[in-house]
């Protein structure tokens, strides 16, 4: 019987939401001579379950080619200035994968990004699978994410238990279509949410899967 735990990144594992807000604004006042915005406005608006971004950030109705170009530029760079682990993390990752969980990441970041962020703190090595964006043609809420890494798992419906573990109601919309175990990351960028638990710190998972 394999456990397999599949995490969000933004908001689950890091909090990035200084450097988002930072190359958010690069791009606002580049691009569109625009004011800049509060990072709290960004955290909300990036976790809102239906809405548009590219107008809510750069009053646009779509992405422009020259504004996401510009903002992945920027964000190459500033994705590792600020960012960090939520307390606790390294040790709960370190504690299921001691005691034979798998793990993985699903993020709606691009997986250049991800990747990155989690080479730069010293977590990548947890995790056997990192998807983005960018490697499925439907992100979440769409299950296909979730779905892709339960195959890389070899994953058995009868016999396995996964759970995915999120800070937004994307997280676990995607898990709930996939068919496996939902927990509410309620340390993250929003502390409200619904899931088949609700951990208010990442070493509540531990209890949660290893006594499953």
């Amino acid at each position: 019987m394999s456990k397999i735990v599949i995490f969000d990144m933004d908001g689950t594992l890091i909090n990035s939401a200084l450097d988002i807000t930072i190359s958010i604004n690069h791009v606002r006042s580049h691009c569109y001579s625009l004011s800049p915005l509060h990072e709290q406005f960004v955290i909300d608006s990036i976790n809102a379950h239906d809405r548009n971004l590219a107008r809510l950030f750069y009053e646009t109705e779509r992405y422009e080619e020259n504004a996401r170009a510009l903002f992945e530029e920027h964000y190459h760079d500033q994705c590792i200035q600020n960012v960090y682990t939520y307390n606790e993390i390294i040790e709960t990752l370190s504690h299921l994968s001691l005691h034979g969980c798998v793990m993985s990441v699903a993020t709606n970041a691009p997986s250049i990004f991800a990747i990155r962020m989690l080479n730069h703190l010293g977590i990548a090595k947890y995790f056997s699978c990192i998807l983005g964006a960018d490697n499925v043609e439907h992100p979440k809420p769409h299950p296909q994410m979730i779905e892709d890494i339960l195959a890389h798992h070899n994953y058995q419906e009868n016999s396995d238990h996964a759970w995915m573990v999120g800070d937004n109601s994307k997280d676990m919309q995607a898990a709930r279509s996939a068919n496996i175990g939902t927990i509410f990351a309620a340390w993250g960028f929003s502390n409200k949410g619904e899931g088949d638990f609700i951990a208010h710190s990442p070493s509540e998972i531990n209890t949660i899967i290893l006594e499953e």
